[in-house]
Formats: structure tokens, sequence, C-alpha cells
């Protein structure tokens, strides 16, 4: 819906698969499983940031061939145009950036 409004539906497919991405890491390694989403349009395209309360940092790996994780970063940067983590008083928020 935020796509569509603000013209930028071919931006579809990366960005939702970053996102469930980024979600399925709190699903996975965050107590509670708590996060805010943030969505934003920005004059370059699209950025969004998931924050959660576990503080750390988090790096794009590859895992190994019989690993039934580990690929979810760098699918976020093979996807994306950006991306990062901000480490902030209490958590962390990672984020992504899809040019239009």
């Amino acid at each position: 819906m935020f796509l569509t409004r603000w013209e930028l539906v071919r931006l579809s497919d990366s960005a939702t698969l970053a996102l469930t991405e980024l979600v399925a890491n709190v699903v996975r390694h965050v107590p509670g499983r708590r996060c805010s989403v943030l969505i934003l349009r920005e004059l370059h395209g699209l950025r969004v940031e998931v924050a959660d309360g576990v503080p750390g940092t988090v790096v794009a790996k590859a895992g190994g061939e019989l690993d039934e994780g580990g690929r979810g970063l760098v699918l976020v940067e093979a996807v994306t145009d950006r991306w990062g983590v901000e480490e902030r008083a209490g958590g962390k928020t990672v984020w992504f950036e899809c040019d239009a």
C-alpha cells in the first residue's frame, strides 16, 4: 500500500524480502519477539528500519551448506542498495534502503 501510494511498486519484491528477513531475525533472536518497524519515503527511494531491544551488532555472513540459518542478512545485502546497523541505548536498529 505504501509503495503503491509512493509510486515505488517496482521496489516491492526487494523491500518485502528484506523486511521479512529482518523481522525473521527478530523472531529468532529477540526475547519476546518485540520490535518496531519504520517505513520511510526518502528522496532517493525507500528506507526501512527494524528496531529491537537487544544491543549488539549484526553481520552478513554466508552460512554453511547444511546450516539451517545464517543467510538472512546476506539476502538483505543482495536485494537492497544499502543496509546497516545503528546501535542505540537499549538495543539496535537494522535498516536498509532501496533506490527508486
